[in-house]
């Protein structure tokens, strides 16, 4: 793996400007949000985000979360349905342990001011693919993201101790001593130095480094690369989940149709009208979403289309409407009628289950740092997430960061101070000019061909050729810029998954090799872990 500078900017402590909080919190999603709820009204929190503060994946998601709250379902069968979707790499104590703290999590939600659908007076529960019992919440029909983070948001600016910034992106984190102290902002056109006694990590994924994704643009893995810049190991890079379902009309921005549409009874039909999935599993439309991606995958290949067909037609007109109002709005935008038409739609990656290595408490391998939400690999997720695992996920993980960085900071000693860090890359050659917007495409559209829902090992070594020669000459440089250091993070989190997509020689989750079609005996639940970090500065 090629080095790259340690920071992405040059700095002096000596002369930039400083802030001092207790806990600092890098992301505003719903890992983030619940962590900074969870420190104590004593202890200073700042969260910072890269974009809106309404601006998350967090806010994007549709389905809903996963919790057991009727009484024909137990514990044992949403533990035994994430084990079966993690396709033996679940960490099974962890499993237990989000499980069943997820109905009060939602309770606490419901504390916080969201409001879910109802019917009947208890909360509504839809089914998802690979769930065996409907165990989802859910909030305006297919908006709960919105919901939870509209709730969580306005809860958390009524706390006088948890301040809120916007519009700022984390460069990197700080480190002296092989421990974590703050972090590396630019707010604005200001560059700053904040210095915390406790950092907890929660800046959501990386989707955007695939041309088609689920994604916002703020996905860049800037969190991830941070983190693993600052000597924080990485696991499991190879799982990124594609969702089945992305929105495909040419032209337009890719736009997630609910898990929970096939959950109600959608059909995935062919170009030609046919169904394909019953041949592909025998759960048919409600298998777990790597193999309905790949089954897609195959379908296109087949048939020599760039998409399938959702199908609700068969559904009721009034059901599917008030289930489904904001996919159907935005389809109706292109003459999509949703009770009646065929929607096109196309695998995207979605959801990133490799990331940060934490323990059961949120910590990860650098003192001072902990982690939660999807920059993380809990050992929940396995190697395939289970559908609306993720937000329950990010609200008991975002707990036990906000709890275990608030006991470190009682333990440390009241005062702060600046430490004597700088850093100082070498300026580039003047006309080594770099086309940022068009190096960024290039990697894009490289990931879904050589990196994409089936991979071999030719197609990898390609594409690591491609990604060493693209580093080794722009991640040794300095932007000055978002666009650039986005960039950098991608080129960061990309070589990290190719490294472990060739490391892991056999199928798994979402991870399916086609010159290793099966699970290989040796590998069992053995994870693949990143390289540590090697700096040129």
């Amino acid at each position: 793996m090629s080095a790259a500078n340690r920071y992405l900017v040059s700095f002096d402590a000596r002369d930039t400007v400083h802030r001092f909080t207790d806990v600092l919190v890098v992301g505003a999603g719903i890992a983030g949000m619940r962590a900074a709820l969870e420190v104590p009204s004593d202890l200073s929190v700042l969260v910072v985000t890269k974009d809106r503060v309404t601006e998350s994946n967090s806010s994007y998601a549709q389905g809903g979360i996963a919790g057991v709250r009727s009484p024909e379902d137990a514990f044992e069968n949403h533990v035994e349905d994430t084990l079966i979707a993690g396709d033996g790499l679940c960490d099974r104590a962890i499993v237990d342990t989000v499980i069943r703290e997820a109905p009060q999590q939602i309770d606490k939600l419901i504390e916080f001011g969201t409001k879910f659908d109802e019917e009947g007076g208890q909360l509504a529960l839809t089914r998802e693919g690979g769930h065996s019992h409907r165990r989802i919440v859910h909030a305006l029909g297919d908006s709960t993201g919105f919901e939870v983070m509209r709730a969580i948001i306005a809860f958390a600016r009524t706390r006088p101790n948890v301040r809120i910034w916007d519009d700022t992106f984390i460069i990197d984190l700080l480190t002296h001593d092989g421990a974590c102290c703050g972090a590396v902002l630019a707010r604005g056109p200001e560059r700053l130095l904040v210095w915390a006694k406790q950092v907890i990590l929660a800046s959501g994924g990386c989707g955007m480094v695939y041309r088609e994704t689920t994604n916002p643009p703020v996905a860049t893995g800037d969190g991830m690369a941070a983190a693993y810049r600052a000597g924080a190991e990485l696991r499991d890079m190879e799982f990124m989940q594609f969702h089945p379902t992305v929105l495909y009309v040419a032209g337009s921005a890719r736009y997630l149709v609910s898990e929970a549409v096939r959950g109600e009874g959608a059909y995935l039909r062919d170009v030609y009208g046919e169904r394909f999935m019953p041949a592909a599993d025998p759960r048919a439309e409600l298998a777990p979403r790597d193999v309905v991606a790949r089954a897609i995958f195959r379908t296109m290949e087949r048939t020599q289309h760039p998409n399938v067909y959702l199908d609700l037609s068969h559904l009721n007109p009034e059901m599917v409407r008030a289930r489904f109002p904001g996919i159907g709005r935005v389809c109706k935008g292109f003459g999509i009628d949703i009770t009646k038409d065929r929607i096109p739609v196309r695998p995207g990656a979605h959801y990133m289950i490799g990331g940060v290595t934490v323990d059961a408490t949120g910590r990860t391998t650098v003192p001072g740092l902990w982690a939660a939400g999807e920059v993380t690999s809990s050992g929940l997720h396995g190697a395939n997430r289970l559908a609306s695992n993720s937000l329950i996920e990010g609200l008991v993980y975002g707990t036990l960061c906000g709890r275990g960085a608030a006991e470190a900071v009682r333990a440390l000693p009241r005062d702060m101070r600046a430490l004597p860090i700088r850093s100082a890359i070498p300026e580039s050659e003047p006309d080594a000019r770099l086309d940022v917007a068009d190096l960024t495409a290039s990697l894009r559209s490289l990931m879904v061909r050589k990196m994409g829902i089936v991979r071999d090992r030719a197609r990898l070594l390609e594409a690591k050729e491609d990604l060493r020669f693209w580093c080794r000459y722009a991640l040794s440089r300095e932007f000055d810029g978002k666009a650039g250091w986005e960039l950098q993070n991608l080129l960061t989190i990309a070589r990290l998954m190719v490294a472990a997509a060739l490391e892991r020689e056999e199928s798994r989750g979402t991870h399916f090799r086609s010159d290793f079609p099966a699970h290989a005996g040796g590998w069992g639940a053995r994870h693949t872990t990143s390289e540590p970090f090697v700096a040129l500065v």
